[in-house]
């Protein structure tokens, strides 16, 4: 299965005749100096950088990396929020052929050390919050605003070549290091630009999610970068988000958690207080509500969704068509290939990471010798190419009877009410014996003054609801509604082994 028009066909003519495949890191840092060269690029809300000047500052951290005597393929950790000093990096270390390493800002002192052991780095860039928790690192250190005094050339590099390591782990496992390939993230990068109407030159991003986040450097970054648009960095989230009738950005990606608390702060104060502009949310890394599709829709703001992997850099497939197809994560990005086998999910093309940085038996559990990507996600097409998830191999509820269930095709149902703003089907023993249990985390707030006791009722009759419409193997036997919220991952996705 392919789909190579679907989404090239949004954009308008003369905008798709300016955008094409650009393999490297290294061709598009030198793309974009000069295609969007007085365009405004990178700004922290005081300062605002022209492209030709970020370039520059980027040539010259090249500089200051090739003198510390790097060879081709060293390993560049960066450490920072999300800055424009961060994104400088980044491209510096990557466009002269290094392998960057977005390091999570919130690792202790010794998890720095554990991963900079690990990945064999051989510089650590820091910013100014992070100067106590590197002073153990075992390698070289520079500020991230260092810059040599002359400038240094793009460096030769093969498409697959590695750029990047990002952790993944997803709802229950142990972190690894994602190696994803030039082409994987321009790949990503690409696909980010897909959307209705004007893309060029236009937009004001702002970037609420961490560069260690595949979805923060692809989606939110590389592809705003690619569009020519204003990249805004949110070092820190919550007072950025009180920025926003300043920054008055266009587009915005966000997780669902994020979309939630922009919504409920539009519902209090009117769109203008997130800048009145804001056109575009693209939100993905889990489960997105019809809910929230619905009213921002009816505050003139698409929000689409879609669904990636860090393995994939990011963006395998999106969906645009929201209202009419709501629980799809929507249809193939172009030039990938994808089948299911057994229900699972195999995808290969450009977007392809190279394994696990240093241990090769899990990267031959997920990638096959002819590149095919096993996702570990159960899903179905419809007649129409959209892509549907049925949940995750791993998380299966095995029957008494042996029958497997996905836990996640019993939830789906349950976000169709609006009041419902999470769940988790899980096992659960009673009296020796397994049954199915749920637990549900309410819109509190929808329930206004109404007694706790009224709110459970009123899940318990979903529950019975849902109930009737599957075989009695599949009934929920136990409920439990939740006052407090999940436990979550660092991409606001609930956390299945709690």
């Amino acid at each position: 299965m392919t789909n190579n028009d679907y989404f090239p066909s949004m954009l308008p003519a003369e905008e798709l005749a300016q955008l094409s495949y650009i393999p490297t890191l290294s061709e598009f840092v030198t793309w974009i100096e000069h295609k969007w060269a007085d365009l405004p690029c990178l700004s922290d809300t005081i300062n605002t950088l022209t492209y030709k000047q970020v370039c520059d500052i980027v040539a010259r951290k090249r500089a200051l990396l090739n003198d510390m005597g790097l060879t081709k393929g060293d390993k560049v950790a960066i450490l920072d929020n999300t800055t424009c000093e961060a994104v400088e990096m980044f491209l510096a270390a990557t466009s002269a052929g290094y392998v960057a390493i977005n390091l999570p800002s919130q690792l202790p002192p010794q998890a720095i050390v554990g991963c900079c052991m690990k990945f064999g780095v051989k510089v650590l860039a820091y910013g100014k919050d992070f100067i106590e928790v590197v002073k153990d690192a075992p390698c070289k250190t520079i500020a991230i605003t260092d810059t040599a005094d002359h400038a240094a050339p793009v460096a030769t590099v093969d498409k697959n070549d590695p750029a990047a390591i990002f952790f993944t782990g997803g709802t229950t496992g142990t972190p690894k290091g994602a190696t994803l390939p030039h082409r994987a993230l321009m790949r990503g990068a690409l696909n980010g630009c897909y959307a209705p109407g004007k893309q060029l030159g236009c937009h004001v991003y702002a970037c609420v999610l961490p560069l260690s986040h595949v979805f923060g450097l692809i989606c939110s970054t590389l592809s705003a970068l690619y569009k020519g648009a204003e990249w805004v960095a949110a070092a820190n989230v919550k007072d950025t988000i009180s920025k926003f009738p300043m920054i008055r950005p266009t587009y915005l990606v966000a997780v669902p958690g994020i979309c939630e608390i922009l919504l409920g702060l539009v519902k209090m104060y009117g769109k203008q207080f997130i800048g009145g502009r804001l056109s575009y949310i693209i939100s993905g890394a889990a489960n997105v509500p019809p809910k929230l599709i619905r009213e921002f829709s009816e505050l003139g703001i698409h929000l689409f969704e879609g669904y990636g992997m860090t393995e994939g850099a990011n963006l395998t497939t999106g969906n645009i068509d929201v209202l009419t197809h709501p629980t799809s994560v929507g249809k193939l990005y172009p030039e990938q290939e994808a089948k299911v086998v057994d229900g699972e999910l195999w995808y290969r093309g450009d977007n392809v990471f190279l394994g696990y940085y240093g241990e090769p038996e899990k990267t031959a559990e997920t990638l096959t010798e002819d590149g095919w990507v096993k996702t570990g996600d159960l899903v179905r097409f419809d007649d129409d190419g959209y892509m549907y998830i049925v949940g995750r191999i791993k998380n299966l509820i095995i029957l008494g009877n042996g029958e497997n269930i996905s836990p996640e095709s019993i939830e789906e149902p349950f976000y169709k009410d609006p009041k419902l703003r999470d769940c988790l089907v899980k096992e659960e023993e009673v009296d020796g014996r397994p049954i199915i249990a749920i637990e549900i985390y309410p819109r509190i707030d929808d329930f206004g003054d109404t007694p706790w006791e009224e709110v459970e009722a009123y899940f318990h009759k979903l529950v019975d609801k849902v109930n009737a419409t599957m075989p009695t193997t599949h009934w929920i036997n136990k409920v439990t509604v939740r006052k407090e919220d999940f436990k979550r991952s660092g991409a606001m996705k609930v956390l299945r082994n709690q």
